[in-house]
């Protein structure tokens, strides 16, 4: 079964999905529930728009709260090989793109990826053709933007 397998993640990774699932149940739940609280104790709430849209956001919120309780029981952390000069879980990677841009990314499990800080998914189509790479590759990659042939400067 699809819940039973472990989820691997970086230390990072894992600190970063603890860190959310602690404001989410320390902070922003409690927050909605007595945000809540206080619109069904000022009176009719069969047509109030915020009060619905607070239970909305309440709903997701606890999805995302067993969500996170899920992947972090199921979490494995990954320790990259220091030896290996090949792009795979865990790799740090600056890349070279075909006009020049140059970028680094962390390449992880779709669990724990966030362009925001950084990180690829090794399922995304970017992450797909590095794996395996190595220092000087040129993998393409084809995107819904189009292809871009990148190039591999730097793993660590």
């Amino acid at each position: 079964m699809v819940k039973d397998r472990s989820v691997q993640l970086t230390s990072s990774g894992k600190a970063r999905l603890e860190e959310e699932l602690q404001t989410l149940l320390g902070t922003k739940r409690p927050n909605l529930a007595a945000r809540i609280q206080e619109a069904n104790e000022h009176g009719d709430i069969s047509d109030n728009s915020e009060y619905e849209e607070l239970k909305e956001e309440l709903v997701l919120v606890d999805a995302r709260i067993r969500d996170l309780e899920q992947t972090l029981q199921r979490a494995e952390v990954i320790q990259r090989d220091v030896n290996d000069d090949s792009v795979g879980l865990g790799s740090r990677v600056t890349l070279r793109s075909d006009d020049g841009e140059e970028e680094t990314w962390i390449l992880v499990r779709p669990e724990e990826a966030n362009t925001l800080v950084g990180t690829i998914s090794t399922e995304s189509p970017v992450g797909r053709a590095l794996v395996g790479c190595r220092k000087g590759d040129s993998p393409t990659v084809t995107t819904p933007g189009g292809t871009i042939v990148y190039t591999v400067i730097e793993v660590s």
